[in-house]
């Protein structure tokens, strides 16, 4: 077995590029990326903090006590988010999805909901607004989230054995708070619910029927992720990934499944449902999926941004480059001048990490300019 690694690097202050000015390109709402790609999913981090140790996100030998965070003057406000925001939406963005770190601990985040509720596209329409958490602070929350225009929300939740999921979450905080969480998300009307789960093999991939028996016919959707070299202090190894098609083939054991489509192209999950005695799909059972970035890529549709904490875009989860997009705000640019220069970042993008590494033998992957970003930093 391979020694576990983990580095003790920060590379967040190393990754930034400026932004050369180019000719200004008013917003068509159809901007496409060098493989086709639109631009439909900007993820907005929050904040850097966040209250768990899950040993793949934020493991405790380099997130202690000792690690500093980015002051608060560093973070983009709620009026940059909401302003830059706009401008991704008039470039044909169509769904927002707050993230951390652990967004519920970002101070009054119900205001920043309330202004990207405002949002409108083009023509008119709202954009789909959602969450993702580790729904620690969500049973306190869930009512002002609601009222302050939030969609749905996605819990992450690694394991429904308390013991297996204190060790997960390395805080000792006990899965009934969590499960505490979704039900008042629910009792207060947020819809479409999705959980996670990331599942690493050895550790908690026995919780992967649990998981399934406990949110089936809940109208809660359960998502099994593999586990992915995000970042560089995770120490990940390839023999710790548990394929997709093994959760899928664990499940089918017990509980008929029969494939379903993509309810929106770009959708990282595969999704099945849950079959009736006839066989056919029940949607009163539910559904589950599966996210395979390690063992089956889907770069070929991805249509997602992302926007960190402070302010710097990354075209890729596996990024090891970002765009300073807060010094533009600051720096007094008009609206036409930062729509201007996004513009060209995404039509320049070509990343498709995932895709090249299916592509490699195991545990080698491809080659990057520099460390990549942590997902604490720019969200999953």
């Amino acid at each position: 077995m391979a020694e576990r690694v983990i580095p003790l690097v920060d590379e967040r202050t190393a990754t930034r590029s400026a932004i050369v000015p180019s000719p200004l390109q008013a917003p068509t709402g159809e901007l496409q990326d060098q493989w086709g790609r639109p631009l439909r999913d900007l993820r907005i981090s929050v904040t850097d903090r966040c209250n768990f140790r899950c040993n793949y996100c934020m493991p405790k030998e380099v997130f202690d006590k000792n690690y500093q965070y980015l002051p608060h003057s560093s973070l983009l406000s709620f009026e940059e988010i909401t302003r830059l925001a706009r401008l991704f939406v008039a470039h044909g963005v169509r769904k927002l999805r707050l993230t951390g770190g652990e967004p519920l601990l970002r101070k009054n985040i119900e205001a920043l909901i309330a202004q990207l509720a405002e949002l409108r596209t083009p023509d008119g329409q709202p954009l789909d607004l959602t969450l993702t958490t580790n729904a620690s602070l969500l049973a306190r929350k869930a009512r002002a989230l609601k009222d302050a225009g939030l969609n749905r929300v996605t819990v992450s939740l690694d394991g429904l054995d308390d013991a297996v999921f204190r060790r997960m979450n390395d805080v000792d905080f006990p899965v009934t708070d969590v499960l505490a969480g979704i039900e008042a998300a629910q009792a207060v009307g947020l819809s479409h619910i999705k959980v996670n789960m990331v599942v690493k093999r050895g550790t908690n991939d026995d919780q992967i029927l649990p998981m399934a028996r406990y949110f089936r016919g809940t109208g809660i959707t359960l998502r099994f992720i593999e586990y992915m070299d995000v970042g560089a202090t995770n120490g990940w190894r390839m023999d710790e990934v548990l394929p997709s098609d093994e959760v899928i083939a664990r499940l089918r054991a017990e509980l008929p499944l029969i494939p379903l489509a993509p309810s929106a192209p770009g959708e990282t999950a595969v999704r099945w449902g849950y079959a009736d005695a006839s066989g056919q799909y029940d949607p009163q059972l539910g559904e589950v999926g599966v996210i395979s970035s390690v063992t089956h890529a889907f770069c070929g549709d991805c249509n997602r941004a992302r926007l960190s904490t402070e302010g710097q875009l990354y075209l890729c989860l596996f990024a090891s480059q970002g765009w300073d997009l807060r010094s533009l705000l600051r720096s007094g640019a008009s609206d036409a001048e930062i729509a201007g220069a996004i513009a060209p970042i995404w039509q320049q993008r070509d990343d498709r990490y995932s895709q090249l590494r299916s592509e490699m033998p195991p545990d080698v992957a491809p080659v990057r300019q520099g460390r990549r970003i942590e997902m604490s930093y720019i969200g999953g």
